[in-house]
């Protein structure tokens, strides 16, 4: 075949896509499982760091299989669901069903004899999703910790949430109030307690210039909670509904 042909020209540009194509699509095929588990393992991580255990991604498996006692599947009415796998579920897949039909996960942890309850997190914040996880203490009322991501949020500002000195703000502040009703935690431009001093306020001080990144988080830790009061309630020391 004459190499200055077009029919060569269009023959070896067709054999050259269908290879580059197939070596992609054979390389994607061999890494997902490996993105898979470490998408596993880096959701080990920010559960475990929520209860103060801090590891690397190697190490997630081992302590979270040490720290995390239990993974549960809780219904709107605070029941369990057995038949559902609690770390698999999906938060932006849960959100588009009604509330009666979600499922909540909820991971119960053990440090040292102290327990846990560690409540995933998913909402809005100004571009694009925010997530992330809260661990109670056991007055399922007092902050352990906190872990916040995002998809788009801007940099410098809203994308703050990620930062160590942003989530520390919440160590210890209480989510109910003092007639045991849900309140939350607010970000709040007006906050008078900038040093975070004062952990009964139900409030930490914002991130300049990322108003509404803050009102998606405040907005995304009561609503997400709000749904695990049923399950709360049903425990030795139980928190009254909100009135």
């Amino acid at each position: 075949m004459n190499r200055d042909s077009n029919l060569y020209t269009f023959l070896f540009a067709t054999i050259m896509v269908l290879v580059v194509a197939s070596a992609l699509a054979f390389t994607a095929s061999s890494l997902k499982d490996l993105q898979a588990e470490n998408v596993r393992k880096e959701k080990m991580q920010n559960i475990l760091s929520t209860i103060g255990i801090q590891t690397d991604r190697e190490k997630a498996g081992t302590l979270y299989q040490e720290y995390i006692q239990n993974e549960i599947a809780l219904t709107s009415d605070g029941s369990v669901d057995s038949s559902v796998d609690a770390f698999d579920l999906k938060l932006n897949n849960e959100l588009k069903k009604p509330v009666a039909e979600q499922r909540f996960p909820l991971y119960e942890a053990n440090v040292d004899g102290t327990q846990y309850y560690v409540v995933p997190l998913r909402g809005a914040g100004l571009w694009n999703a925010i997530w992330g996880y809260i661990a109670l203490k056991a007055d399922k009322n007092t902050i352990q910790g906190v872990v916040f991501d995002h998809t788009g949020e801007t940099a410098g500002l809203g994308a703050e949430i990620t930062q160590a000195w942003f989530q520390e703000r919440f160590v210890n502040e209480k989510i109910f109030d003092n007639y045991g009703n849900l309140v939350g935690i607010q970000v709040s431009k007006t906050n008078n307690d900038p040093n975070n001093t004062d952990k009964e306020d139900h409030e930490v001080d914002a991130i300049s210039g990322a108003t509404i990144t803050g009102d998606g988080v405040t907005d995304m830790i009561y609503e997400r909670l709000t749904h695990y009061l049923p399950y709360f309630n049903k425990t030795e020391q139980p928190i009254a509904l909100n009135q």
